[in-house]
C-alpha cells in the first residue's frame, strides 16, 4: 500500500469498525492528532488511545450519523490531504450540519505520525448550540 492508500483505509472502508481497524493498525504509538479550533472536541491528542476517548468515543455518542465524506486525496512525499464533507446531527440540538473540511495527514514509514484537521468550525459549532 502507498501513503494514499493508506489513508484512504482509514475513511472508506465497509463500515466505520474496519475503518477504525485500518487506523490502529498504521497509526503511529505516539500519533499526535489535532482537532480544529472551535471545533467540539478541539485541540491536540496524543496516542491512539487518548485519539480514541477525546474524540472518537464523543463522535460516536454525541452525534447521529455522523461521516466525512472524502472528495479527493492529494499527496506530496510522505503527507497526504483528504479532503469532502463532514456531516451529522447533534444529539443534543437536533440540528444537522454539514461542513467542508481537509484533513493533513503526515506518515513516517507506513505509520500515520499526524493527524490535522481544518474544517469551517462555525458551522459545526452552530449545530450544537
Amino acid at each position: 500500500m502507498n501513503n494514499v492508500d493508506i489513508i484512504k483505509s482509514t475513511y472508506e472502508g465497509k463500515n466505520s469498525e474496519e475503518n477504525g481497524r485500518n487506523l490502529a493498525l498504521y497509526a503511529d504509538e505516539n500519533i499526535s492528532w489535532t482537532e480544529a479550533k472551535g471545533f467540539p472536541y478541539g485541540g491536540t491528542y496524543i496516542g491512539l488511545e487518548e485519539i480514541t476517548r477525546s474524540v472518537f468515543s464523543k463522535l460516536g455518542s454525541e452525534r447521529d450519523n455522523h461521516k466525512f465524506t472524502p472528495e479527493n486525496y492529494q499527496a506530496d512525499g510522505d503527507q497526504v490531504v483528504a479532503y469532502g464533507t463532514c456531516s451529522g446531527t447533534s444529539n443534543t440540538t437536533g440540528r444537522y450540519f454539514e461542513a467542508r473540511v481537509a484533513h493533513l495527514c503526515k506518515l513516517h514509514k507506513r505509520k500515520i505520525i499526524s493527524f490535522e484537521q481544518f474544517v469551517d468550525s462555525k458551522t459545526v459549532a452552530d449545530a450544537y448550540h
